[in-house]
């Protein structure tokens, strides 16, 4: 695979893109929102499964702030985050996650994107390997890109609930550029929460080797059936190697806000995203100051939340295995999942549910799978996330189960 540190070798052509600019993907959650405009645009009606997009309303306390600004300058903020959202989030990871930080660890991003970024250009060079397990975020992909990374995949499986694979798999898979191993716990797209000992193994194998890990921890808080996510900040003599990626899109339905953090107790790690926050100037102020009124939450609003979630997650599972040729591990956090569907080609498959179908006046999009792939996997599964209400769900399942049986 070409990278893009190679050397450039001009052809002549003027005004030539960079080789980041044209390695650079679509993003296949957002690909096909032309199809869905158009199926808009003739009167049906889209169940949108594609994007984590929560319908949860933000909490009234982080709404109210905004009423509360009279600020008659809107400055920038200090680069490493304000100090009222700093002592928020030691505040939480204190209190939620039982971590005891400084704030001095804790560094506020435009999202928990720009802390992916971050973490990617301090721990790896161009042209070194960052290890995925897969399937992965899609645009894990656009991070690595712009960082100049390759991804070196390791398979997980729907039959084993695309859980971690044995060690093996991973030494078998390292090469010698790698620097990174990448997880995201619970994860985005599968829905799967990995155990201590699947982390313990992680925090070994990145011990031994010398690799770094960035945990991202974005769906900390959605976890079913009574369990609890552990966090790699908990992971034993492991505070040189551990970074911690967060955001508050998703725990509280906010993801305009646009606001996330970059954790680790690795000083020199801290020291170097942190002159990259000051080359960026600072993280969204405003955003900073609505933030702060979540800790004005207790444990009630997040029990709440995720009681929701798991109601989602039953009727969209319960509905899914229902349908013939249909086969999905059951989702045990975040409000994703994977699906294998009865189709030779998902991307196919998805594109002609907005072109060409619709079912008592509605249609669903959904996100095919292969982009959440390094290697050529996915072809036929999509991923689904789960965040509308119950009635809707129960729609989407029945036009997806009516759009199966006229596909074939």
């Amino acid at each position: 695979m070409t990278t893009i540190d190679e050397p450039t070798t001009h052809t002549g052509k003027a005004f030539e893109l960079s080789r980041r600019a044209t390695l650079m993907p679509a993003s296949p959650i957002r690909r096909l929102a032309p199809l869905a405009d158009a199926a808009k645009a003739r009167g049906t009606r889209v169940y949108h499964l594609n994007i984590g997009q929560p319908d949860i309303e933000t909490p009234a306390c982080m709404r109210e702030r905004l009423r509360q600004l009279d600020e008659r300058v809107l400055e920038y903020s200090p680069s490493t985050g304000t100090p009222d959202f700093l002592r928020s989030l030691q505040h939480y990871y204190e209190h939620r996650v039982g971590v005891s930080l400084s704030t001095s660890q804790i560094l506020a991003t435009t999202g928990g994107s720009e802390a992916l970024l971050f973490a990617f250009m301090a721990c790896a060079n161009p042209g070194d390997d960052v290890m995925m397990l897969e399937p992965f975020y899609a645009n894990y992909r656009s991070f690595t890109t712009m960082a100049g990374l390759e991804i070196v995949p390791v398979t997980s499986r729907g039959r084993d609930g695309f859980h971690i694979p044995a060690r093996e798999a991973w030494e078998r898979a390292l090469t010698p550029r790698t620097r990174i191993v990448a997880l995201c716990n619970p994860n985005n797209p599968t829905g799967t929460v990995y155990g201590p000992d699947e982390l313990r193994m992680i925090a070994d194998f990145c011990r031994e080797h010398g690799l770094f890990l960035i945990s991202d921890e974005v769906y900390r808080e959605f976890v079913y059936d009574g369990k609890k996510a552990m966090s790699a900040l908990e992971l034993e003599n492991a505070e040189e190697f551990v970074i911690v990626v967060d955001s508050l899109s998703k725990r509280y339905s906010a993801c305009g806000i646009r606001l996330g953090s970059l954790v680790t107790r690795n000083r020199e790690i801290y020291d170097a995203c942190w002159r990259m926050a000051q080359g960026r100037l600072s993280p969204p102020g405003i955003a900073q100051f609505i933030a702060v009124g979540a800790m004005e939450l207790g444990e009630e609003y997040t029990r709440e939340v995720v009681a929701e979630y798991q109601r989602r997650r039953d009727v969209l599972y319960e509905g899914l295995t229902s349908i013939p040729g249909v086969f999905l591990a059951k989702p045990e956090g975040a409000f994703y999942c994977v699906a294998k569907l009865p189709v030779d080609d998902a991307n196919e498959f998805a594109s002609w549910l907005l072109s060409d179908f619709q079912h008592e006046g509605a249609t669903v999009m959904v996100a095919p799978a292969s982009g959440f792939y390094a290697s050529d996997l996915g072809r036929n599964e999509v991923r689904i996330a789960y965040v509308l209400n119950e009635t809707d769900l129960r729609a989407a399942v029945e036009v997806l189960r009516n759009s199966l049986s006229a596909y074939k």
